[in-house]
């Protein structure tokens, strides 16, 4: 009998001990689909870094049809990546998003050009077309063009705006001069069309002083009030910048691990690897603690983003270190 209890009273406290170490759920919404753009949280979940925090995460790959705020608002994720131009403009709606992470140090947004459009520097964008991303990525473009003094209505003097969707097409078949790409990604596309960099003009926003944050770790404020998310935020982000950094020394391991997770099996692993040395220049320098002039940088050019600017005023509350405190220091 004692023999029998023994082992009950073993089974209880085996099953009480499993119940009090289960790992704790969270959600991350992506900014778009699979690609190594997002590598640090799948090399982070395959190498079981987010298990060592006892965190089960699932990774939400996103698309053209999928807003992060909209996610996150409807109790979609408890974290999405945005880029922080719509992360401020949803805040300014009344979305109260707080960024606690930001793993991009450096933008990757470009504006490349054909040289044989007649493109050559800034200068010569007057009575052009310009292909331009909207959703809330227009707004560096705006402020670049307001800073340079050119208009964006088409009007004598300034330059035509072409609502560009998630292609280069306009630059290939000549319906724009210059195009909205990536360092990373739609720069390639027109190269891998037959376009050879001699062809070709980039003007990085970095270069030209209206760069703003991309990729930013973001959740709703009021979640930040409670203990155990702050706690569980806390491992999310120290385990996937461990992701991040192992990524960045390892680009064509993460760029196979990507892969590995694509399930629309529509990537390929030349441009996938190429993707994942490119995003580890942006990621390079970041410990994922948002620098306040970085924040600054951006407000300010969403600011002065012409005569409609995404932000109207400047935030208050949309960043914090705390969370990056605790799992980083």
């Amino acid at each position: 009998m004692n023999r029998l209890l023994t082992t009950a009273l073993a089974g209880a406290l085996a099953l009480g001990t499993s119940v009090a170490h289960a790992a704790d759920d969270v959600s991350l919404q992506l900014k778009w689909v699979t690609q190594a753009q997002f590598a640090g949280y799948y090399v982070a979940l395959d190498k079981g870094f987010y298990g060592e925090e006892d965190l089960n995460v699932t990774i939400k790959p996103g698309g053209p049809d999928i807003a992060p705020a909209q996610v996150i608002a409807g109790g979609g994720a408890d974290v999405v990546l945005d880029w922080m131009p719509s992360a401020l403009a949803s805040r300014e709606k009344g979305l109260d998003l707080v960024n606690i992470a930001q793993p991009f140090k450096t933008s990757g947004m470009m504006l490349t050009c054909r040289k044989d459009a007649g493109v050559s520097s800034p200068a010569d964008f007057a009575g052009k077309t310009l292909g331009v991303w909207f959703f809330g990525n227009e707004y560096p473009f705006l402020s670049w063009m307001s800073k340079l003094g050119l208009a964006t209505d088409g009007s004598d003097g300034g330059v035509t705006v072409l609502k560009q969707g998630f292609n280069v097409d306009p630059i290939l078949q000549g319906q724009a001069a210059c195009v909205s790409t990536m360092t990373y990604n739609e720069y390639w596309q027109i190269i891998d069309a037959g376009l050879t960099p001699d062809d070709l003009v980039v003007f990085k926003y970095e270069d030209q002083g209206v760069a703003t944050l991309e990729d930013g770790m973001y959740v709703l404020g009021e979640n930040l009030k409670d203990a155990a998310f702050k706690d569980k935020m806390v491992r999310f982000v120290r385990a996937s910048m461990k992701g991040w950094k192992y990524a960045e020394a390892n680009p064509d391991e993460a760029a196979g691990i990507v892969l590995d997770n694509d399930a629309s099996g529509a990537q390929t692993e030349m441009h996938q690897q190429r993707m994942m040395r490119e995003i580890a220049k942006l990621t390079a320098g970041s410990n994922g603690t948002l620098d306040p002039a970085d924040f600054q940088r951006t407000v300010d050019s969403l600011l002065g983003g012409g005569s409609d600017p995404v932000i109207t005023k400047q935030p208050v509350g949309a960043w914090t270190h705390e969370i990056t405190d605790a799992a980083l220091n």
